[in-house]
C-alpha cells in the first residue's frame, strides 16, 4: 500500500504523448516503484530502460512484475537512491520519468535540479516528465530544464521539461 503506481489512465496518457519518440529510446524511470512505467516503456519499444528504486517493498513488487512479464533482462534495476544514481549515471537518456512520493516535495526540486545541471545525461531533444499532485505547482525551470507542457488528469499532473535551446548538451 505504500507503493503508489501511476494510474493506468495517466500512464496511457503519458505514453500516448510519448508514442512518436518511444521506438529505440533510452528511458530512465526514477522512483520506479512497482515498475509499471518502466514496463510500459519496454512494451512501447524502448531499447534501454533503467529503473531506479531503493524501497524494499517497491523493489519486491518491481522484481516480481519483471519476472511475471519476462522483462527482467530488459530493465536494469538500480537499487540506490536517485541522488546517488544521478551522480554516477551514464547517459544519454531520451526520456526521463520521475514520480517521487508526493509528500517528498524536496525530491522534485533536487532531482529536477540535478537533471537540469547534469551534462551528458540528457540526449539532444530529451524530455523529462515529472508526475505530481495536480495541486502542487512545480517550477517552470530547473537549471537548463524548462517546462514545455503541463497535463492534468484527475488529481495528478504531468509536467514536461526540455533542455533550453542555449543549454542543449
Amino acid at each position: 500500500m505504500t507503493t503508489r503506481p501511476t494510474s493506468d489512465r495517466l500512464r496511457e496518457t503519458l505514453f500516448n504523448v510519448l508514442a512518436p519518440r518511444m521506438e529505440g529510446t533510452a528511458f530512465l524511470d526514477l522512483y520506479a516503484g512497482s515498475g509499471a512505467v518502466a514496463l510500459e516503456a519496454v512494451s512501447r519499444g524502448a531499447r534501454r530502460v533503467d529503473a531506479v528504486e531503493r524501497a524494499e517493498a517497491a523493489l519486491k513488487a518491481l522484481r516480481a512484475n519483471l519476472l511475471a512479464l519476462g522483462a527482467e533482462k530488459r530493465v536494469r534495476v538500480q537499487t540506490v537512491s536517485v541522488a546517488a544514481y544521478l551522480k554516477k549515471a551514464t547517459g544519454p537518456f531520451d526520456v526521463v520519468f520521475l514520480d517521487p512520493p508526493y509528500d517528498a516535495a524536496k525530491e522534485y526540486e533536487s532531482t529536477l535540479g540535478a537533471l537540469g545541471a547534469a551534462a551528458g545525461l540528457l540526449a539532444e531533444g530529451a524530455v523529462v516528465i515529472a508526475e505530481h499532485r495536480r495541486k502542487d505547482v512545480l517550477e517552470d525551470a530547473y537549471g537548463a530544464l524548462k517546462r514545455v507542457r503541463l497535463l492534468q488528469q484527475g488529481d495528478a499532473g504531468l509536467s514536461f521539461y526540455a533542455l533550453r535551446a542555449a543549454d542543449a548538451r
